[in-house]
């Protein structure tokens, strides 16, 4: 019988996220071998490596998206099966590389809904317009504007998706995926399609997380490796679906085994 995780909440810093031995395979192709590293409390931990080397995959797993065939998944300790519709009720959030907006609801609008199962009030009240769910809709509301005030969308709160700048849907995408103070942040390819000034801004954004509220982890899956090592504790490297380098930016920016698999060439120690 499966049960659902549920995250304890007892003090600050965020959620820890281990993963054990984690191994995928596609029609006998190995996309993921024996995977294993950690993100601690409190820390930004950055997935990167070149095209085809698991990043995808692995994101997938801990989204719930794709069953591995070993290893085990392990949050705040806590053996942990990931299932896509549970993970806003245990304090996850994700950013996804498509921005997932809904078309029909204002920026404002697709923010409150990134909160709803926070409200404290039920279907039923909400379905009889009792007045506990007339308070909880107005707190949401209050609580998403504040926070798109935060992220410089105050001037498109009242705008539809649809006739965004592209890097301002980001900022919405990602504010939708704060809205309900979550101890987990997974973001695959947040920088993706972003200017210079953009990527600066968006860096600024992942480093405060771990200090907003109660504080929240991160783990971030990017090809732009210059926003990862500034913005990461550690930094974990996939290449054909295995750890190759896994420590600090500059153990991995100076380790010839990255150099290699970026480059594609041996590289001399």
């Amino acid at each position: 019988m499966n049960r659902e995780t549920h995250v304890t909440r007892d003090g600050a810093g965020g959620a820890r996220l281990e993963i054990d031995g984690v191994s995928v395979s596609f029609g006998g192709l190995s996309a993921l071998d024996a995977v294993s590293f950690e993100v601690p409390s409190g820390q930004v931990v950055g997935v990167i490596g070149p095209n085809g080397a698991g990043k995808t995959t692995l994101f997938n797993v801990i989204c719930g998206f794709t069953r591995p065939q070993a290893g085990t998944l392990l949050l705040d300790g806590a053996p942990w099966r990931p299932a896509p519709h549970r993970l806003a009720r245990q304090g996850i959030s994700r950013s996804l590389q498509g921005l997932g907006l809904f078309p029909g609801l204002t920026v404002l609008e697709n923010v409150v809904a990134g909160a709803t199962h926070t409200a404290r009030s039920g279907f039923l009240s909400g379905l009889l317009a009792l007045p506990r769910a007339d308070r909880d809709e107005r707190d949401l509301r209050e609580r998403a504007g504040a926070l798109i005030d935060e992220l410089g969308l105050g001037a498109y709160a009242g705008a539809s998706p649809a006739t965004l700048p592209y890097a301002v849907s980001k900022r919405a995408a990602l504010a939708r995926a704060l809205i309900c103070e979550p101890r987990l942040v997974l973001l695959d390819e947040p920088a993706g399609g972003l200017g210079h000034d953009d990527i600066d801004e968006l860096g600024q954004l992942i480093t405060s997380l771990p200090s907003r509220g109660a504080g929240s982890s991160v783990m971030l899956v990017e090809h732009h490796v210059d926003l990862v090592m500034g913005v990461c504790d550690s930094i974990v490297v996939l290449d054909f679906g295995k750890v190759i380098a896994a420590g600090t930016p500059d153990q991995v920016r100076n380790d010839p085994k990255v150099a290699e698999a970026y480059l594609g060439a041996e590289v001399a120690s």
